[in-house]
């Protein structure tokens, strides 16, 4: 849920007048609200308020907005594809978690790609379990990379084939079965899950379908930018998602869960914080009222009391509420999942955005390539004493 502020909480927060926080209402850059206490006063969205003084803050010369821009700042790179607006995430004007109710990650798929035509992720190929996993995932990927076209100067529809056979070949890396069936139910089938737990793998898949321009996203709209192959830019987005900060995320989760249950949730939680690292599996910028994606997958799914108590010690601690590794790590758990499948659904789910994120920047005919503010010791000097 949204944080509201009073008028004068607003007010203070922005350090303007009145008149000032009323025209930013009027152009529809702060959400209000009738206060349900008393209807004669009104609220303000809080985090309409926090982005606005912090892009206030930061000042308008260019080269303070290009350089807040690389992390949580103004929007970099113009796009269709997905957006999170007033805490909930949004997939081409549609709510991610109400279509997490019942789309397949075909369906997302056909919806972030802008298709005419039906995706399927089918593939006959036999595979194992030893033949399954993040190492087999990027060496399948590189293989069909290298043998790729170029991606420029081809139309969409021929880069959403591109997209199909490269999520088919890494849907069967990361352990789904052989068949034609949609992929979620092929994992399942190649995790040993029930018909539920395989509902729960596909209302996951969905939720990680995209996320806007986060880190291995924007690595696949550079790949693309230079007119790799789709499954280059994929493979981009796939090395990119290895990183803790970003799809090791939900090892770190599972790994606080496991200390939880050794030392108690208490207990738990002030190691990590002590040593100064944020608790993971809680808390996200994009989401101060909680993960939409999170919530959308608790919504039907039961977690033990083990995670309970840790969730409830860490909003105790830290005010912050789980996010979408914790599920994801809760999920692991509760399905008796492989200790990596936080990673393998990531990296599954959101290889339908990387290829939307490719096919977007393609299409738009823009190279990426930023400047960089040289802050190192100064050039040397020629002959003449010039530099």
């Amino acid at each position: 849920m949204s944080e509201w502020l009073t008028r004068e909480e607003a007010l203070a927060r922005l350090n303007v007048r009145p008149q000032t926080l009323y025209a930013y209402v009027s152009r529809g850059r702060i959400g209000m609200r009738p206060d349900g206490a008393d209807p004669r006063r009104s609220q303000y969205r809080a985090d309409d308020i926090a982005a606005l003084a912090t892009r206030r803050a930061r000042g308008r010369s260019p080269q303070a907005i290009a350089e807040s821009a690389i992390a949580w700042g103004e929007p970099a790179i113009t796009t269709a594809i997905s957006t999170v607006l007033h805490g909930r995430l949004v997939y081409r004007g549609k709510d991610a978690a109400a279509l997490s109710a019942k789309a397949t990650l075909e369906e997302t798929a056909s919806l972030l790609w802008a298709s005419d035509a039906s995706v399927s992720f089918a593939s006959l190929t036999p595979s194992t379990a030893r033949q399954s996993g993040t190492p087999t995932a990027f060496a399948r990927l590189s293989a069909l990379a290298a043998e790729g076209r170029p991606s420029l100067g081809r139309r969409p529809a021929m880069l959403q084939q591109d997209g199909t056979s490269a999520t088919s070949v890494l849907a069967t890396a990361l352990g789904a079965a052989p068949g034609s069936e949609p992929v979620h139910e092929r994992l399942a089938r190649g995790w040993s899950v029930d018909a539920a737990g395989a509902d729960l793998i596909r209302k996951a898949l969905v939720l990680l379908a995209d996320h806007e321009l986060n880190a291995s996203t924007f690595a696949a709209r550079v790949a693309a930018s230079t007119g790799a192959p789709i499954a280059a830019c994929l493979l981009a987005g796939l090395a990119t998602l290895t990183g803790p900060r970003h799809g090791g995320a939900g090892a770190a989760a599972i790994a606080l869960v496991e200390d939880a249950e050794r030392l108690g949730p208490d207990e738990a939680i002030s190691r990590w914080l002590a040593h100064d690292r944020p608790l993971p599996g809680f808390g996200h910028q994009l989401y101060p009222g909680g993960d939409p994606r999170a919530e959308a997958v608790f919504s039907g799914f039961k977690i033990d009391a083990g995670l309970l108590r840790l969730r409830d010690a860490a909003l105790a601690a830290t005010g912050m509420p789980p996010n979408i590794d914790f599920a994801l790590a809760a999920l692991t758990r509760g399905l008796r999942l492989p200790a990596d499948a936080p990673f393998r659904l990531f990296a599954l789910g959101r290889s339908v955005g990387w290829t939307a994120h490719a096919i977007e920047q393609v299409t738009s005919n823009r190279p990426i390539r930023p400047r960089a503010r040289y802050d190192g010791p100064a050039g040397m000097k020629g002959t003449d004493g010039n530099i």
